[in-house]
């Protein structure tokens, strides 16, 4: 019996999960965390600790189950350089799965988007990213549209300096060799909506992903706090829960 701890219980995630949770035989919800509650107490309750909550408790979350022992599920999104060189020495010590998305038809998305990116390539065709959200979403562009920046970055030896455009105004003349478009929107109740397009003379690809609730990431988590009891130390990402790296 795997024994979670779920933090940001109070919050849309943290009900989410604790919703997949309760839905798997071999998982026991043995604490729960909420800002301003005792977290090393609920830290020694558990073996695996699932977090959705905000970047900034990324570090106080990790010192605990560092000290304890603990596996950590992260989901939260916005971390700078700095955070994620936190997370990776954390890993050292104990195994994390760190990821911008845990849903499985995200991880595809990902998937397909790298072997597009090989076939596709930027001397025919021009990438666009476009992601949407709810209007409560405190960070942009979301995690997943940077993770996806990433892989095209990764394939087509692009970076984020030199080749990134975040929007467009103005006369800013024709587009630039090698340029990604990244285009971030916000509005009503969307949980999450990614779209990669290639776009060449005469024909488009569009890989996109739709979700339609929150359960599809909750779930995602458990899976992976679940695949993540047999792991050694070190830093993992939902690729390597689904065998798709």
């Amino acid at each position: 019996m795997l024994k979670l701890l779920v933090t940001g219980k109070s919050g849309r995630m943290g009900q989410a999960i604790l919703q997949a949770a309760a839905q798997v035989p071999d998982v026991e919800v043995a604490a729960t965390h909420d800002a301003g509650e005792d977290l090393q107490t609920a830290v020694a309750l558990a073996d695996c600790i699932i977090d959705f909550t905000i970047h900034s408790f990324t570090r106080q979350l990790l010192d605990a189950a560092v000290q304890q022992g603990k596996h950590v599920v992260i989901g939260t999104t916005g971390h700078s350089q700095d955070d994620r060189a936190m997370i990776r020495e954390a890993a050292a010590q104990i195994p994390i799965v760190y990821a911008s998305n845990y849903s499985v038809g995200v991880n595809t998305l990902f998937w397909l988007t790298r072997h597009a990116a090989r076939v596709l390539a930027q001397d025919r065709f021009d990438i666009e990213v476009t992601e949407m959200h709810h209007r409560h979403k405190i960070d942009a562009p979301s995690g997943t549209a940077r993770r996806l920046l990433e892989i095209l970055h990764e394939e087509t030896g692009t970076n984020e300096q030199d080749h990134v455009a975040h929007g467009r105004v103005g006369n800013i003349g024709p587009r630039k060799p090698r340029e990604i478009g990244m285009h971030t929107l916000r509005g009503g109740d969307v949980v999450g909506d990614h779209t990669v397009m290639f776009a060449a003379d005469g024909e488009r690809v569009e890989l996109t992903h739709k979700a339609s609730s929150r359960q599809t990431f909750a779930s995602g988590s458990v899976r992976a706090a679940l695949w993540l009891q047999n792991q050694p130390v070190g830093l993992y990402d939902m690729q390597d829960v689904l065998g798709l790296t």
